[in-house]
């Protein structure tokens, strides 16, 4: 029989042996799990797109900030502000962004249109459509007009900070981390890589909705043949774009890590339909499915695509790499998307980026309904 103290060396090893066993899974768990990935929403209003990714445990929204597009940024910062109240998260900063494109006006606008012809749509600075339309009339507001804001007006603040301050504070205070996800004119984005030559190289990198390549209408239903007349003798033309053509350019020469464009192309097989609304409203529960519910249907889906490829890539069916810029030229091109491929680009500072040029429509609407899930 061994000596006492020997037998009790043995067991002790065995003890230390079978306590490393049964920690290992628990200490190896938690290193399969990602980080949520940290982003900044840049964006006219408060749209599916927000709920999506503020509701998504994969993405950390550090911030939302406003600009000029569809809505003036003063009103597209209320109407954020009031969506985050809606969903429980005011400890998201909001920050306002630019009130006017970098160099394009309302004016300067008329008299392109007078030079070379009607604009579908033009944003803040749209009166009426040209021609009957199924979407309602616009209405038209001055950038300071916070009245009939469409789901009240919020009670809480916006960050003292001005839009771009605050994106160039947030790439600073997290280096390589932060992914912008745009879904309005790229205003903002541009004065902050003024602001910061360092602001594009410190980000993780740029999503945005904006461009239009070679665009074909899928669906068939009043709404598609309406929305397709944009693109129909126009392929390269696209609002995000048009309002600020310049900004739009100098964001596309900025030395991001990666840049994935969600161009108006895949948009066209997909719709806000009634149908959908209904789904999505249904899974995010009776406060936020209310407000879901009053969006407007008919729209193709276009932030939406941003924040589904952001959430789950494998949405995307085929898509390229090229050079990507945009038309600064006032006349009959102003603020059309350039595009080569490798090899082709001219070389004055355009970057490379990852162009989504279609997508799976039913899968999308699953993301979309999986992503704004009351949780």
């Amino acid at each position: 029989m061994p000596p006492v103290n020997v037998v009790i060396r043995a067991v002790a090893s065995l003890l230390t042996a079978a306590a490393v066993l049964f920690a290992l899974p628990a200490q190896a768990e938690p290193a399969t799990q990602l980080a949520p990935q940290k982003i900044i929403i840049d964006d006219e209003g408060f749209s599916l797109m927000h709920v999506m990714l503020l509701n998504s445990p994969q993405v950390d929204v550090v911030g939302v900030t406003s600009v000029t597009g569809n809505w003036w940024a003063p009103r597209g910062a209320a109407m954020q502000l009031r969506g985050l109240e809606i969903m429980g998260r005011t400890d998201v900063p909001v920050a306002q962004g630019a009130i006017h494109p970098l160099l394009n006006t309302e004016k300067a606008t008329e008299r392109w249109e007078a030079l070379y012809g009607k604009l579908t749509w033009k944003g803040v600075w749209m009166k009426q459509w040209a021609e009957p339309t199924q979407q309602s009339t616009p209405p038209y507001y001055a950038p300071d007009d916070l009245t009939n804001l469409p789901w009240g007006a919020p009670t809480t603040k916006a960050s003292a900070q001005m839009a771009a301050v605050f994106m160039i504070e947030m790439v600073r205070k997290y280096p390589g981390q932060i992914t912008i996800v745009a879904g309005g004119p790229m205003t903002n984005l541009a004065l902050a890589q003024r602001l910061d030559p360092e602001f594009a190289k410190l980000a993780r990198g740029l999503i945005y909705m904006g461009g239009s390549f070679n665009p074909h209408r899928v669906l068939d239903d009043r709404s598609a043949v309406e929305f397709a007349r944009e693109f129909a003798n126009s392929p390269r033309r696209e609002f995000n774009i048009r309002l600020d053509p310049e900004a739009a350019s100098i964001v596309s020469r900025a030395p991001w890590k990666q840049i994935t464009v969600i161009p108006v192309d895949p948009s066209t097989s997909t719709q806000l339909s009634r149908k959908l609304l209904d789904r999505a409203a249904r899974a995010a529960g009776p406060q936020l499915g209310k407000h879901i519910s009053s969006f407007e249907a008919g729209f193709p889906l276009w932030d939406e695509i941003v924040a589904a490829v952001l959430l789950d890539p494998s949405v995307v069916t085929s898509a390229e790499d090229l050079y990507v810029d945009y038309d600064t030229q006032f006349g009959a091109t102003y603020g059309d998307t350039l595009s080569w491929r490798e090899h082709y680009q001219p070389g004055l500072g355009e970057q490379k980026a990852h162009v989504v040029l279609s997508i799976d429509p039913r899968k999308l609407d699953d993301v979309i309904v999986r992503a704004v899930t009351a949780r």
